[in-house]
């Protein structure tokens, strides 16, 4: 996972592999595989704050597969057994690529700021391993490369209006993600801004749109 994330130019919160072995213990992980055993694809599932949020994390699919559909249905499996584990549970996702947010919308999850995401002091610690992590200590955790996605089972938006939202603006989050990476490479702040709660609209996509500019600007 570590080795392709740095091919991808991005970064990822490393996990030994006794923790990943754990995780397929558990029952806490999708394993893709060919009809001969061949390695496909891999994602697992964290839960932060008492069980209150969790993540589908550790994405990764082998090369040879990518651009075949393989990401979309681990994400798919991933997705519905942390619902099956934790009905009630804030399923979030942090992604520096427009092909996960485009899996994420069609499953539901809406772009949100760091703000709603866990504060569990476990979950940021294990971003100490990324390559970004000095960006994100230096806006105070409120931003970095990634774009946070969340589910909140208790208030979201039908998967068919995320999915309808997403590839109505897709070419505009494309380019705002771009702005986004250059920002932040470029703008060296001691301190940045604290971020509003992202406001949801009544199902209008002008409210949606306002909200997410004001998450990618709001450095």
């Amino acid at each position: 996972m570590e080795s392709s994330a740095k091919a991808r130019g991005t970064g990822i919160a490393r996990r030994s592999p006794e923790y990943i072995a754990e995780k397929v213990d558990q029952g806490k992980a999708v394993i893709a595989v060919t009809s001969t055993g061949e390695w496909v694809g891999f994602c697992y599932i964290e839960t932060w704050s008492h069980g209150e949020y969790v993540a589908n994390s550790g994405l990764i699919v082998a090369p040879e597969y990518r651009k075949s559909g393989v990401a979309k249905a681990i994400k798919q499996k991933i997705f519905n057994l942390s619902r099956e584990k934790y009905p009630e549970a804030k399923i979030f996702g942090l992604t520096t690529g427009l092909a996960v947010m485009k899996i994420n919308s069609e499953l539901g999850y809406e772009p949100v700021t760091y703000s709603e995401l866990t504060q569990d002091e476990a979950f940021w610690e294990g971003c100490k391993s990324c390559v970004n992590y000095e960006t994100l200590m230096s806006k105070n955790r409120q931003n970095c490369f990634c774009t946070a996605m969340l589910y909140d089972p208790k208030d979201h938006y039908k998967p068919e209006e995320t999915k309808e939202f997403f590839e109505k603006n897709q070419t505009g989050f494309e380019r705002l993600l771009r702005f986004k990476q250059w920002k932040l490479f470029k703008k060296k702040e001691n301190n940045a801004r604290p971020e509003d709660s992202l406001v949801k609209g009544n199902g209008g996509g002008n409210s949606k749109v306002k909200s997410f500019l004001f998450h990618l600007f709001n450095f």
